[in-house]
């Protein structure tokens, strides 16, 4: 199915208040949002917003929420082609290394060092490559815990191309249930894992929040990573408290720098203790303990 990207142009001061206004009607909608120079140095910006639905609502939806914009730029539509942008946007990055991980594609495994927990993604339909500043911090934190900690089984909670599942599989040698509300993420992930030779240690299921008969099975955990989004987080936190072991690590991300203490809060009246917040790209991890 092709895409529909909805864009102002505008200098960049009104620009990043546009970006704003946006970001934060649509947060909830999950809709890719976007602000960029299409000419460097121009100071002329461009914003985006795309969709796979209804472009007409979208754009009643866009123009409503910037009723109080004056002078407002004229809202322009275009249809994006249908193609594979995640192996497009991939075919130039470099791998991404982050403490021992590597994570390449195919074509780069022979950049792996002595020492190095190398984890192939190649691009696909599930998010989560090592680029993204989410993923990265989220490798950065459980690079740190697997130093000092001795988790027995661990969960990957949203796991996407099941990155850090893969991570934790082969870097602790210990036990990962690995779950996404997406099923085709479900099966790239089931692809990943094989690819990465730890099928035996990471089990993968389609499944919203925790509820699925395997949570009941496998609970408690010791190590639970979850990098999803800040609102769905807050609404788990008496959830992770139930399913993560007295004195276990929880690893948090998909959070922006702004939603950082409304997550920090949430958990901290589970019982849940603060340990270090990590920053990226204006993103945050936080680590916190139980």
């Amino acid at each position: 199915m092709g895409q529909t990207r909805l864009f102002l142009t505008a200098p960049r001061e009104q620009a990043e208040s546009i970006f704003s206004i946006l970001d934060a009607h649509f947060e909830d909608d999950g809709l890719p949002i976007s602000i960029f120079e299409p000419e460097e140095d121009s100071g002329i910006f461009q914003i985006s917003i795309y969709t796979e639905d209804d472009a007409d609502s979208l754009e009643q939806r866009v123009l409503e929420s910037l009723a109080d914009v004056s002078p407002l730029p004229p809202l322009e539509r275009e249809d994006v082609p249908e193609i594979d942008w995640v192996s497009h946007s991939l075919e130039g990055l470099r791998p991404v290394r982050v403490g021992r991980f590597l994570v390449h594609g195919s074509h780069d495994r022979h950049l792996q060092r002595i020492g190095d927990i190398a984890i192939e993604i190649d691009a696909g339909l599930a998010f989560g490559t090592g680029h993204h500043g989410t993923t990265a911090g989220c490798l950065s934190a459980l690079a740190d815990i697997l130093k000092s900690e001795q988790p027995r089984n661990a969960l990957d909670l949203g796991t996407g191309s099941a990155v850090l599942a893969i991570a934790i599989a082969r870097s602790a040698r210990i036990p990962v249930l690995a779950t996404d509300i997406d099923p085709v993420a479900t099966e790239v992930a089931r692809t990943n894992v094989r690819l990465n030779g730890v099928a035996g240690l990471v089990e993968a299921h389609t499944a919203p929040g925790f509820h699925h008969s395997v949570f009941a099975r496998e609970k408690p955990f010791d190590l639970i990573v979850a990098n999803i989004l800040a609102r769905p987080l807050m609404a788990l936190a008496p959830a992770m408290a139930q399913h993560l072991t007295s004195g276990g690590s929880l690893v948090l991300s998909g959070i922006l720098e702004r939603q950082r203490r409304a997550v920090v809060a949430a958990y901290g009246g589970q019982g849940f203790r603060h340990v270090r917040t990590q920053a990226r790209e204006g993103w945050v991890t936080i680590h916190m303990k139980r």
